[in-house]
C-alpha cells in the first residue's frame, strides 16, 4: 500500500511540473474569469481584466500586451505620402501649407463644431445577452464624445482643452444576436462579415460598432484607408468601455473617443517614440512610450525633445478619468484629413 501511495505522489507531482512548464497564452496574465464586463477592470490585487477574461498581473503588462488599442500604426512612408496630399489638399482650400499642428484657430479648416457626423450604431451581442447594451449606454457614449470634442471634459488639470470641429448625432441603431460576430476580432474573418453586412453610408458616415473587442478596448481604420476597403471602415469597442458599466477605469466613453479621433486620422501621442515622425502634430510632444493608469506630476521621457510627455492627450493610453483634451494641433490635422479622405468622399 505505501508503495503504491507513493507511486501516485510521484506521478502527481511529474503532472504538476509538466503543467508549471506549459506557457500561458499571454505574458503576465492568469485566468479567465466570467463576464469581465461587469465588474471593474483592475482589481483591489492590482491586476487588470481584459475583455475576453485574461488576467494581467499588472496595469503595465496589459498595456505592453497591447490590449488597450489594436489600430494600427502607420510607418513612416505611409505618414509622408499621406502628409504631401494633406498639404496639397489643404493649399488648394485655403489653409496654407498646414497640417501639421501649427495653425491657430484663426487659420482652422473648419469653424469650432461645425460639421455634425452621423453615428450609425451597431450593438452586437450573445444568444445569452452578453454586450445587449441598453439605449442609455449609446446615448451616453454620444454625449461623452461631444463632451469630448467639444473641450469640455474635467478635470483641467494641465493646460485647456482644444475645442475641435466635430459633433456627433445619432443616425441609426441595428441591434443583432451572433455569437461569432460578438467574439470578432481586429483582421478576422468575422470582422469582416460584421462589417459586410452592418455597415452604411459613405465616407463622412461614422460606424460605431460594439462587441467582445475581441479582447481588446477597441480599434479604428485611418481616414486614408477607406478609398481600399470602404465596407471596414468603422471603430469597433468593447461594449463594457461605453458609459454606464462597471469596467472601471474605462467605463467613460474615452475607448470610443480614441477611436474616433483615429477615424478622424490622428495616431497615437507616443507613435515613433522619441525618434521618427511621431504623429503628425507639433503640439503633442514626443513620448518614449504609452502612459498607464493615472500619473500625477510632469513626465519627460523624451529629454532631448521640447515639451512633456501630453498624457492626458485622448490619444495616450492613460485611464478613463485622467484624460481630457484633444490639441490644437490635432485640430489642424483632423480638419485636413477630413476635407481630404472623408468630406463628401
Amino acid at each position: 500500500m505505501k508503495k503504491f501511495s507513493l507511486a501516485l505522489v510521484l506521478f502527481a507531482l511529474s503532472f504538476a511540473f509538466l503543467l508549471a512548464s506549459v506557457p500561458l497564452k499571454d505574458a503576465g496574465a492568469q485566468g479567465r474569469p466570467e463576464n469581465p464586463g461587469e465588474q471593474s477592470a483592475v482589481r483591489a490585487d492590482g491586476r487588470v481584466v481584459a475583455p475576453d477574461g485574461v488576467v494581467f498581473e499588472s496595469h503595465k503588462a496589459f498595456i505592453d500586451a497591447g490590449r488597450r488599442c489594436n489600430t494600427r500604426h502607420a510607418d513612416d512612408i505611409e505618414i509622408e505620402k499621406i502628409d504631401r496630399k494633406l498639404a496639397a489638399n489643404r493649399a488648394a482650400n485655403g489653409g496654407g501649407q498646414g497640417g501639421g499642428g501649427t495653425s491657430t484657430d484663426g487659420s482652422r479648416l473648419y469653424a469650432t463644431g461645425s460639421i455634425t457626423i452621423p453615428v450609425y450604431f451597431h450593438v452586437v451581442s450573445k444568444a445569452d445577452g452578453t454586450g445587449n447594451i441598453p439605449d442609455s449606454w449609446v446615448d451616453a457614449q454620444i454625449a461623452a464624445m461631444n463632451e469630448h470634442f467639444g473641450g469640455q471634459d474635467g478635470p483641467v488639470y494641465r493646460e485647456a482643452a482644444a475645442n475641435m470641429s466635430f459633433r456627433f448625432a445619432l443616425a441609426g441603431l441595428t441591434r443583432t444576436v451572433n455569437d461569432t460576430w460578438y467574439a470578432a476580432g481586429p483582421g478576422s474573418t468575422a470582422e469582416s462579415q460584421m462589417k459586410n453586412a452592418l455597415r452604411v453610408g459613405t465616407a463622412d458616415d461614422l460606424n460605431f460598432y460594439t462587441n467582445s473587442g475581441g479582447g481588446y478596448l477597441g480599434w479604428a481604420t485611418f481616414p486614408s484607408d477607406y478609398t481600399s476597403k470602404p465596407k471596414m471602415d468603422g471603430v469597433v469597442c468593447y461594449w463594457a468601455s461605453l458609459p454606464g458599466s462597471n469596467y472601471v477605469p474605462y467605463n467613460e466613453g474615452d475607448t470610443g473617443t480614441h477611436e474616433v479621433g483615429h477615424w478622424l486620422g490622428l495616431y497615437h501621442t507616443f507613435q515613433g517614440g522619441c525618434a521618427g515622425s511621431g504623429d503628425g502634430v507639433a503640439d503633442t510632444p514626443a513620448e518614449r512610450d504609452s502612459t498607464f493608469g493615472c500619473p500625477t506630476g510632469s513626465l519627460d521621457t523624451c529629454r532631448r525633445n521640447a515639451g512633456l510627455d501630453p498624457y492626458e492627450n485622448f490619444m495616450d493610453y492613460t485611464d478613463d478619468p485622467c484624460m481630457y483634451k484633444f490639441s490644437l494641433g490635432q485640430v489642424d490635422r483632423s480638419d485636413s484629413m477630413w476635407s481630404t479622405y472623408r468630406a463628401g468622399k
